[in-house]
């Protein structure tokens, strides 16, 4: 059990990138619930489909978002194998978080159009200040930023493929307190993947699209410090070592538009999260085996199923979608530190055409997480709560 706990704590830091996935990298994407990859016209099309560039009007579009995500406290009730038949109520705080992004799409370069994304895929944070939870998630957090240029070909006057270069930088704190030990580490990585992407159009109305963002390892390196006692010994601080996939996904799209100039597109959404089966650990000496052997996690694939409508008008769009997403974390593996569950998202939102060069736009999603009950060999009992609120305000600009 106490194995358990004090390695759990360095996979936090990490996990965020997963069941915390920020699907939402831009106005539309947050208007839409991200159900914006076969019908795509802004710049944020580098990212979400980039092989939509090639049927993007011939200018350069720039858009600029800033996205403000709050997440809720989060309840738990239940007792703790550290502490035996003891009932906790108890919340972890509540986070606030800034992001900005940016997006462009080229002229075309003969028939070519180049795109480049700075976003953030994934993160966020999860702080507790009571016990049990501190024993594994007392403060963990990660940033992550992609960088993400690409290149779209037409093949024809109806198809077009991309392909993208991802690179990742990720930055973690985690620090925890419990009866068997403590600890204090920071960590960072530059990792590197790949991104694919497809779009058919068969019709001036109807539209399809696949893409594909790769696995990539986070191969965090930093310093830990490491304590026995409950914090009152150091037995060690040097160098510490995790690689953990962030695992790839598959979209498939399909849009159709009507003669009112109304959208309606359907995403299905795979997410190989199954590549995640174990934690393992390395320190620049041999450390005790409660902190140095690997732990099974054993996440599952999952899907997501996102709708959106999109409205046009004169010097408007409208926007709405919604989004069901499963969560990866099997039941055995829940802990304070990712305590996540199914969801159901709702977003609007909505642009204003100012002029021939510039557009700007406000939306706002709002997430609700299915309570759920862990009966494992730690928790026995219910986390609730835990919802997500996202507002995106941006300006995009053709020159």
């Amino acid at each position: 059990m106490k194995k358990i706990v004090l390695l759990s704590l360095i996979a936090s830091s990490m996990l965020m990138a997963g069941g915390y996935k920020i699907p939402e990298t831009s106005l539309n994407g947050v208007a839409l619930s991200a159900a914006n990859i076969a019908h795509n016209k802004s710049a944020d099309a580098a990212y979400y489909n980039p092989a939509n560039m090639v049927f993007m009007e011939d200018t350069n579009h720039m858009e600029v978002d800033l996205t403000y995500i709050g997440l809720d406290p989060i309840n738990y009730k239940g007792t703790h194998a550290l502490t035996g038949p003891m009932n906790h109520d108890i919340d972890s705080k509540s986070e606030s978080f800034f992001i900005p992004s940016v997006h462009y799409v080229s002229g075309k370069a003969g028939e070519t159009r180049i795109g480049l994304s700075i976003c953030a895929p994934g993160g966020l944070s999860k702080r507790w200040d009571d016990m049990p939870a501190v024993y594994s998630a007392e403060e963990f957090t990660l940033q992550a930023v992609e960088i993400n240029p690409t290149v779209a070909i037409p093949i024809n006057d109806k198809l077009a493929v991309a392909f993208g270069f991802r690179i990742v930088h990720s930055e973690g704190i985690v620090k925890s307190t419990s009866p068997g030990g403590s600890r204090d580490m920071t960590a960072d990585s530059i990792d590197y993947g790949y991104n694919f992407a497809l779009a058919y159009k068969p019709t001036t109305d109807l539209e399809m699209a696949f893409t594909y963002r790769s696995q990539i390892n986070l191969t965090e390196e930093g310093n830990a410090k490491l304590y026995s006692d409950a914090g009152a010994t150091k037995i060690y601080d040097g160098g510490g070592t995790l690689t953990i996939p962030l695992p790839a996904f598959a979209s498939f799209a399909v849009a159709y538009t009507l003669p009112s100039k109304t959208t309606v597109e359907f995403v299905y959404e795979r997410n190989m999260w199954s590549a995640y089966k174990n934690l393992d650990f390395g320190y620049d000496s041999p450390m005790p085996a409660a902190f140095d052997d690997p732990i099974a996690k054993d996440w599952k694939d999952t899907n997501a199923f996102r709708l959106g409508i999109t409205q046009e008008l004169d010097n408007m769009t409208l926007m709405a979608g919604m989004v069901y997403d499963e969560t990866p974390v099997p039941e055995k593996t829940v802990g304070f530190e990712l305590p996540d569950s199914n969801s159901f998202s709702v977003s609007l939102g909505g642009r204003y055409q100012v002029n021939d060069k510039i557009e700007v736009g406000l939306a706002a999603l709002y997430s609700m997480r299915e309570s759920r009950t862990v009966k494992n060999d730690s928790l026995d009992g219910e986390f609730s709560n835990g919802n997500v609120l996202i507002v995106s305000t941006g300006v995009s600009y053709k020159f």
